[in-house]
């Protein structure tokens, strides 16, 4: 392992348990032989153009340990995407910090970052290895089982939908249905969890509509009529990227972030489950409710997972194991090793940074029913270990009384 310091980042939206990869790269950094000091961006490469580092090595013990339960992003995040013109001064700040172990944790765009920044200071004669971090609530990161982060934001979307499903069948003489959204750009894993929500006594959701199936407006009502009659009322819920047939989105947004990705929550648009409450309310007269959560399961560290946090901090450590080795340009992975019917278990595993950073993971085709409207049973041995068990609430046996 090249001597030198090390830096570390945090990119993009945060998760449940970001600051838990935070803390295993710091607690691996620190215990590895050949290593200096371990500075920590300040907002994203953004630190490094307007030289904000901070030093991590100075941190507490007590700090770096209460980083592991710690929602946010303790670093700051950004979402500035890197411009030719910016790679001098990178390269500047790299040199000055003598940085040549590199670490971020983030989602696709960030580990294009990685790869960008490590390949230009190692053809510009500053020898550096890079080593990314999974994150992402979305789960769509290419070649890994899942991302830290989605356990916990799968959670909290199957226990919402668990809770607010109780609500919507008590008060279904009030209000007729109900959507929830979930955040999610291109994939499904979030809004497909929530049907992990659906027991003996609860049947919500009823429909799930996912960013894989486009969008099909009368085959939906159907769908949406069919779950009133049987349970007088309807749950649904939706992903933010759900996409008509000719590709554009659901919620009308035209407001796109610096990475060119449709920002569904932004002003100059609607959400998607705004606009599937017009529709149904036009087709049926009804009055319903729709719950849009936002960034909420990307920072609810209360309904986060004990392996999710463990797992986090575990990639942390495993990405510094692999720098140690001088194995860099890759992104730390998890494999399941458990056949079905045993104890979940996984490995680590490595992807180049390029494969991550040029694909995306939607949901396969076995995780999804024909119909496009609800989930496998693939899918549900393939969640319920990330997500745990969830509650079980009483439901009255509602015996009509005879006078």
């Amino acid at each position: 392992m090249a001597r030198g310091n090390v830096l570390i980042g945090q990119s993009g939206g945060p998760t449940s348990v970001i600051n838990s990869s935070l803390a295993g790269v710091i607690d691996g950094a620190t215990k590895t032989r050949g290593i200096g000091r371990v500075f920590g961006m300040r907002f994203g490469i953004e630190g490094v153009l307007n030289d904000y580092l901070v030093d991590l090595g100075s941190e507490s013990a007590a700090i770096r340990t209460g980083l592991r339960s710690t929602p946010g992003s303790a670093l700051g995040s950004s979402r500035l995407k890197l411009k030719d013109e910016h790679f001098p001064t990178v390269l500047k700040q790299l040199k000055k910090y003598d940085i040549r172990h590199y670490f971020m944790i983030g989602g696709n765009d960030t580990m294009d970052t990685i790869h960008r920044v490590t390949k230009y200071a190692n053809e510009n004669g500053h020898e550096m290895i890079g080593v990314g971090v999974p994150k992402t609530v979305d789960n769509d990161l290419h070649g890994t089982d899942h991302t830290p982060g989605y356990p916990s934001a799968a959670r909290y979307m199957a226990l919402s939908v668990l809770q607010a499903g109780l609500l919507a069948r008590d008060m279904q003489k009030v209000d007729q249905f109900v959507i929830f959204q979930s955040v999610g750009r291109s994939a499904g894993w979030l809004p497909a969890a929530t049907a992990l929500a659906r027991t003996s006594e609860l049947t919500a959701p009823h429909v799930l509509l996912l960013p894989e199936r486009p969008f099909n407006r009368d085959a939906f009502l159907q769908a949406v009529a069919a779950a009133h009659k049987k349970h007088g009322f309807a749950s649904i819920v939706c992903g933010e990227g759900l996409t008509n047939p000719d590709g554009t989105p659901v919620s009308v947004s035209q407001t796109r972030d610096k990475f060119g990705n449709v920002e569904f929550g932004a002003m100059g648009g609607t959400s998607a489950a705004m606009m599937l409450h017009r529709i149904i309310a036009d087709e049926f007269g009804w009055r319903g409710e729709f719950q849009v959560t936002e960034s909420l399961p990307m920072c609810a560290a209360d309904r986060g997972t004990k392996l999710d946090f463990d797992e986090a901090f575990a990639c942390g450590r495993q990405a510094v194991k692999l720098a140690a080795k001088g194995e860099g340009g890759v992104m730390v992975t998890m494999q399941r090793t458990n056949r079905p019917g045993q104890p979940y278990a996984i490995e680590f595993g490595t992807i180049p940074l390029s494969e991550v950073a040029n694909h995306e993971r939607p949901m396969p085709d076995k995780y999804i029913t024909k119909d496009g409207f609800g989930v496998t049973r693939a899918f549900i041995d393939y969640a319920t270990p990330l997500v745990g068990p969830l509650p079980s609430y009483a439901s009255l046996a509602a015996k009509r009384a005879k006078p």
